[in-house]
């Protein structure tokens, strides 16, 4: 998976994550927030684990190490946007 994959990936845990947060109704204007910030975390994420040798560029541990760190960047950053 390329960059391309990584920002199409944050974008749609960034989106799914937003709406699935019980906090989101408290949160305007969020979802701009919650894309930014899924696409922030899938990219730290590859980032991290190709430089920890964790993983290389279409290894299966990619995903879902992306798509984890990315949930809790939108999950963290929903419920810091609601306080």
């Amino acid at each position: 998976m390329g960059w391309s994959g990584i920002v199409i990936l944050g974008l749609v845990v960034g989106g799914a994550g937003w709406w699935l947060h019980p906090m989101r109704r408290a949160a305007r204007h969020g979802l701009v927030l919650a894309f930014v910030a899924g696409v922030l975390g899938a990219a730290l994420a590859n980032a991290a684990g190709g430089a920890t040798g964790l993983f290389h560029d279409g290894e299966l541990l990619q995903w879902p190490l992306c798509t984890a760190l990315a949930l809790v960047f939108v999950g963290v950053c929903v419920a810091l946007r609601v306080r």
